[in-house]
C-alpha cells in the first residue's frame, strides 16, 4: 500500500507563506500524476494545484499567482509552496498520486490562516 503523508501546515497570519511538504511511499518520475487538494470547513474537497507528466501544471483560479507546485523524484516529494495568504486558504490540504488504475490520499494537513 502507497502512502503519502503530508507536513507543514499550521497557523499562519494574513499575508504569511508556508511551504507544505508530501512523502511518498514509492518512486515518482515524471509520468506520475501528482496533487494537492483541499477541504474548507463545510465545502467540498478542491484542486488546488496539480503536476502531471512532463511538468505541466494546473492550479485552482482562487491560488494563481500565489502558490507554486513543484516536486522532487529524487527525494519522492511533492510540495506546495504558498504565499500571500488569506482566510478563504484556511483547509485540511491532502496529498495525491493518482493513476489508471489506483487513487492514493494522504491524511491531510490543517492550515489556518487568521486575520
Amino acid at each position: 500500500q502507497v502512502q503519502l503523508v503530508e507536513s507543514g501546515g499550521g497557523l499562519v497570519q494574513v499575508g504569511g507563506s508556508l511551504r507544505l511538504s508530501c512523502a511518498i511511499s514509492k518512486t515518482i518520475t515524471n509520468i506520475n500524476h501528482l496533487g494537492w487538494y483541499r477541504r474548507a470547513p463545510g465545502e467540498q474537497r478542491k484542486l488546488v494545484a496539480s503536476m502531471g507528466g512532463g511538468g505541466n501544471t494546473n492550479y485552482g483560479d482562487s491560488v494563481k499567482g500565489r502558490f507554486t507546485i513543484s516536486r522532487d523524484n529524487a527525494k519522492n516529494q511533492l510540495y506546495l509552496e504558498m504565499s500571500n495568504l488569506k482566510p478563504d486558504d484556511t483547509a485540511v490540504y491532502y496529498c495525491r498520486n493518482v493513476g489508471a488504475t489506483f487513487d492514493y490520499w494522504g491524511q491531510g494537513t490543517q492550515v489556518t490562516v487568521s486575520s
